[in-house]
């Protein structure tokens, strides 16, 4: 099993379509395959400067650390030296909010979703709307 670029494209065509059916505010959104390499990424005309940044570093700790974002979020209110300590380990690229999403399919982890631009609950909702478009399963922690 592995993450195709038909599948990231559609990932992000998907996220795109929720957010403009919520009336989100201006998203970006990256998807990683299971190695941790950008698949596919975009950002909508108007996001605010480093959004890429933050919705990447939502996916690359997902997937570092094998759980999604929210997850992560629970963990940095009560370990914060570790989130802390494991973001210098992975290179920086961790973003303990909602948003960052793993992709599954047959319950095996094929990439990850981040997504930043609005609250970081819509921005978790979107990743979701988008993975599910591309027929996979989402798990936003």
């Amino acid at each position: 099993m592995s993450l195709t670029l038909e599948a990231a494209q559609k990932i992000v065509a998907g996220v795109l379509a929720y957010a403009k059916a919520q009336n989100l505010k201006p998203l970006a959104v990256g998807v990683f395959d299971p190695r941790g390499a950008i698949k596919a990424f975009a950002a909508q005309d108007g996001t605010s400067l480093k959004r890429g940044e933050i919705a990447l570093g939502k996916a690359n700790g997902a997937l570092a650390l094998g759980v999604g974002s929210r997850a992560l979020m629970k963990r940095a209110e009560l370990q914060p030296s570790f989130i802390s300590a494991v973001g210098v380990a992975i290179g920086g690229g961790l973003i303990p909010v909602p948003g960052g999403v793993l992709i599954k399919q047959a319950g095996v982890v094929i990439g990850a979703v981040g997504v930043s631009g609005d609250t970081s609950d819509n921005d978790e909702a979107a990743a979701v709307a988008g993975i599910t478009d591309a027929g996979l399963v989402a798990e936003g922690g």
